[in-house]
């Protein structure tokens, strides 16, 4: 290698001569369990009809260049496939000389020297020593296993000294620190600078440059000094807005229903987040399996950038079951099918049924007339979903619902009817508004009743987290308030108000360890406890409340059996921290009760339960498994609840 300053390509990709060095490390052992990379067993024995070999990667000093270098290397790969003649292994060999270089610059190791040996004799780039590495290693045909020895000095990993971002015209631009996460002192690595460039053009993309890109690189390696010093030279682009939006792919789903999802106006200001979230808001079309947002490569005679949206279609119809099982709850089964694109609206029409069986320890002694199909609950409900309304952000929705609702402390059973309007604000957030009438009857402590209720719910979500299965940054916000009304038939008014708040902290950059929070109130205002269905009344314990304790089980009782509450109080609190990949681990503490009064008081016992989680990550969500041990039990709670299901607990 030649001394003094050398200009690299902006590839990063220098031409080396290889040398000749001193070598000493051992082998070092492999460890590939799925045989990704070859396999460890021994090598094919000598014979007439191939000609295998014994390959040894030897790297002088303290570099981790082993995995790297066998990755790319055609020797290690193929070592368990011999080669059929001594040409053929040559040329193998030979084939790994540019590509071993090419590594170790790429990983900072400018002054790396290569050598690789055939049955002894050392092979050049140019390939001068090949026909007597072929003669050597055809004297091993049918004796030996031929020896091919990989040797790597790499010397000193190169730094980086000075690093420079210019405009088209060679002026610097001033950058906030940190923006391209290169320092001076960094290891010159061509990942680092890769990165350097896609966080600079990331920059300019996020303050509406969306033409911004990287114009050259240009690296300067000092040999002696063991340096690099960078200029990356960068167009910005100009400032530019969202263009108008152009919808292709959808054969079954009109435009206007698409573009009611697409909260941005031409003119917006450009940036990446606008693009992602109308990405994103358009997937929530149930209609449509995959969306993607194109961007022009120019400008329109506005200054603004022309977008193409490309969707693709689902299948109309689909079908689905789903289990679940807690120790304190009892196993649970659903069935769905739903279509997708009814009547060529996107309307979605989805019938579903499922089933509980109530299994929890602390229900009461089942009666001698009693059979065990009494203890079984479920429902069967459709609902029907219209969007866009006349090509607005408006949604008409309507549920009809049968239920057996079934406790350690009541039966209820009840026919309910919603209808209403959704207006969707953005992306994430949603109120809606609407009508219900519910009939019902139940029995529970306090006796039998009937019931007849006519409410107006109200109900509000925002959502700004990215998973609904794994949150791991953002909140959520769920409030609604029902005003049942003594009238048009109803037996009971009163006022019916809950809300939920959960929010998720990242502790990383990748998000691996999130503290995660929920809190949830909840009051009833207007009417006395017994005048209030059991059903409405607020209940506490099971999994996605109070874990450890039995379903529905804590907060007033009345002859030891749990009645409800007209007020609630639950919180959680969860550490989700990933110990690999895969697998995740969640400790966690839940709190809460149902209360008498219309508010929560806590002069009654507020109940808590600790435990842990176990996580299994998969590109659908995680699974999810909790073992959970109530804190401050009373007789006859279960020692500890088993919780298993799909998705984070909340």
């Amino acid at each position: 290698m030649g001394i003094g300053r050398k200009r690299a390509g902006t590839a990063l990709c220098l031409l080396a001569a290889a040398g000749v060095a001193a070598f000493a490390a051992p082998a070092r052992a492999q460890f590939d369990f799925f045989g990704l990379f070859g396999r460890d067993e021994e090598p094919p024995e000598p014979s007439a009809e191939a000609l295998p070999y014994a390959f040894d990667l030897l790297v002088e000093g303290e570099a981790d260049v082993d995995d790297a270098l066998e990755t790319i290397s055609t020797l290690y790969r193929l070592r368990g496939d011999p080669p059929p003649d001594a040409e053929a292994l040559v040329r193998r060999a030979q084939s790994d000389l540019v590509p071993f270089i090419d590594a170790l610059w790429g990983l900072g190791y400018y002054n790396a020297r290569v050598r690789i040996e055939v049955a002894g004799v050392p092979l050049t780039i140019r390939g001068e020593n090949a026909a007597a590495a072929t003669q050597a290693a055809r004297a091993f045909r049918g004796q030996a296993l031929v020896p091919v020895r990989v040797l790597i000095d790499t010397g000193e990993i190169f730094r980086m000294r000075q690093i420079r971002v210019l405009g088209p015209e060679g002026t610097p631009l001033a950058l906030p620190e940190g923006v391209y996460a290169l320092e001076p002192g960094d290891p010159a690595a061509s990942a680092g600078i890769l990165a350097a460039q896609a966080n600079i053009v990331d920059y300019y993309r996020a303050a509406s440059r969306p033409l911004a890109e990287i114009a050259a690189v240009e690296p300067v390696v000092v040999h002696p000094e063991g340096i690099m010093d960078l200029a990356i030279r960068v167009a910005p682009g100009p400032v530019a807005g969202i263009g108008p939006v152009a919808v292709s792919g959808n054969e079954g789903v009109p435009d206007y229903v698409i573009r009611s999802f697409i909260y941005t106006e031409p003119g917006d200001p450009y940036s990446p987040e606008a693009i992602a979230s109308m990405r994103r808001s358009i997937g929530q079309i149930e209609a449509l399996s995959a969306v993607r947002v194109n961007e022009a490569d120019a400008l329109n005679a506005n200054g603004n950038l022309p977008l193409e949206v490309v969707v693709s279609e689902r299948l109309p119809r689909v079908f689905g079951v789903s289990a679940s099982y807690s120790t304190s709850d009892g196993p649970a089964a659903t069935v769905y099918w739903a279509h997708r694109n009814l009547f060529g609206g996107a309307e979605r029409l989805r019938l579903e049924a499922s089933a509980i069986y109530l299994t929890q320890t602390g229900a009461r002694a089942q009666a001698a007339d009693e059979e065990w199909w009494d203890d079984l609950g479920g429902k069967v409900s459709a609902s029907f979903v219209k969007p866009a309304l006349w090509g607005t952000r408006n949604d008409f929705l309507a549920d009809a619902l049968v239920s057996r609702d079934r406790t350690s402390g009541y039966t209820a059973e009840l026919v309910n009817v919603t209808a209403g309007i959704r207006h969707r604000f953005g992306e994430r957030s949603n109120l809606q508004v609407g009508g219900e009438y519910e009939i019902g009857r139940g029995t529970d402590v306090l006796g039998d009743y009937d019931y007849t209720l006519v409410g107006i719910p109200v109900a509000f979500v925002q959502d700004a987290t990215l998973s609904r299965l794994d949150p791991r940054e953002g909140y959520r916000i769920r409030a609604g308030v029902t005003p049942y009304l003594e009238a048009f038939g109803s037996s009971v008014g009163f006022t019916y108000a809950d809300a939920e708040v959960s929010a998720y902290f990242p502790l990383d950059p990748l998000k691996r360890y999130v503290i995660a929070g929920r809190v949830e109130v909840g009051s009833i205002v207007g009417a006395e406890l017994n005048e209030v269905p059991t059903n409405r009344r607020f209940f506490s314990g099971g999994g996605g409340s109070v874990r450890g304790y039995a379903y529905r089980s804590l907060g007033p009782q009345l002859a030891g059996e749990p009645i409800g509450g007209r007020s609630l109080f639950e919180a959680s609190l969860e550490a989700r921290l990933r110990v690999t990949d895969n697998i995740g681990i969640v400790p966690f503490v839940d709190a809460g009760s149902a209360f008498r009064e219309s508010y929560p008081s806590f002069d009654e016992e507020l109940r808590f339960a600790a435990g842990v989680g176990l996580r299994y990550h998969t590109p659908i969500g995680p699974l999810r498994a909790d073992v959970a041990f109530p804190l401050n039990p009373e007789e006859g709670d279960d020692a500890f609840g088993l919780y298993l299901g799909i998705g984070q607990a909340f």
